[in-house]
């Protein structure tokens, strides 16, 4: 799903391509992608694009009348900049904006369409949208520690947690908490002062140090292969593959359809954390540290 650094990217792709200019025409391939009925995606044709915000992992576009368009890409859907009047991809389109430029193709990988949007009007409206996660660019230390601390969880879910912290997910909570040295299990109740600060620093640094990675590769353009997996990650998505700090093979925790990234001897003092399904199958013979299991 695109986080906070992608969606930032993608923002200022689509104000360099589309604010100032006209949507002249709207066309929706799979009806199941407008959520709302009023107001009608409709009233944005011939408007004005005025403006885009992103409002935790959603992308709103602003047009004259204070109308707004709100997209959550979800897991697999995209944005796609193309000549004007360009065709809906068949499998995978969902929509295109037609503005008197360029024709911005929303689409969706896979079979399953998650991917939503919603026409609201004035700024009150679009601020309802938000599940009023702190924005962890914008805070101070002090805002940090105590939206961290105000619920006892794991470091995982607080920072990916949308009423705690705005856009963060689960490849960039797994490159935060790499770059801090804190155990993903580790919970925030029993975190020091120091380790607080040291998470607060890990988590701008990641974040911006990835803004500016996507900005270079996308350059003037559009963003291309947005993905959660990215060459030059710490530890998202590299299982098994060695730590670029220390060479120790990276771990995971695997839970449904998404999995926890880790380095045992970074983060956790060389002990493997539990896997739910795999640990409870081998019980006694589940391995309690990296030595044991190379």
């Amino acid at each position: 799903m695109p986080e906070l650094p992608d969606i930032t990217v993608y923002i200022e792709a689509l104000e360099r391509h589309v604010v100032g200019h006209v949507l002249e025409h709207v066309r929706i391939a799979n009806l199941f992608l407008v959520r709302s009925v009023e107001p009608s995606i409709m009233e944005a044709e011939g408007k004005r694009a005025t403006g885009v915000q992103r409002i935790g992992k959603r992308i709103a576009l602003g047009f004259e009348t204070d109308l707004w368009i709100v997209i959550h890409l979800m897991i697999a859907g995209r944005f796609k900049w193309l000549a004007a009047g360009a065709k809906i991809p068949g499998k995978v389109g969902l929509a295109a904006f037609d503005f008197d430029n360029g024709s911005l193709i929303l689409t969706e990988a896979g079979t399953t369409r998650r991917a939503s949007l919603y026409v609201v009007r004035g700024e009150e409206n679009l601020k309802e949208i938000s599940r009023g996660g702190l924005e962890p660019l914008e805070c101070s230390l002090e805002e940090f520690s105590e939206r961290l601390l105000s619920e006892n969880h794991t470091l995982k879910r607080a920072l990916t947690d949308p009423t705690l912290f705005s856009g963060i997910g689960n490849a960039y909570s797994d490159e935060i908490l790499h770059r801090a040295r804190i155990s993903p299990l580790r919970l925030t109740s029993r975190l020091s002062v120091d380790e607080v600060r040291t998470l607060f620093h890990a988590t701008r640094q990641t974040l911006l140090e990835w803004i500016d990675r996507l900005r270079e590769s996308a350059g003037d353009g559009f963003p291309e292969k947005v993905t959660a997996f990215r060459e030059g990650m710490a530890v998202h998505g590299r299982y098994g593959q060695p730590c670029p700090v220390c060479s120790t093979p990276v771990q995971r925790i695997r839970y449904a359809s998404n999995e926890t990234n880790y380095c045992p001897r970074c983060q956790t003092e060389g002990r493997l954390l539990a896997d739910r399904a795999l640990s409870r199958l081998l019980k006694k013979d589940w391995p309690k540290s990296i030595d044991e299991l190379y």
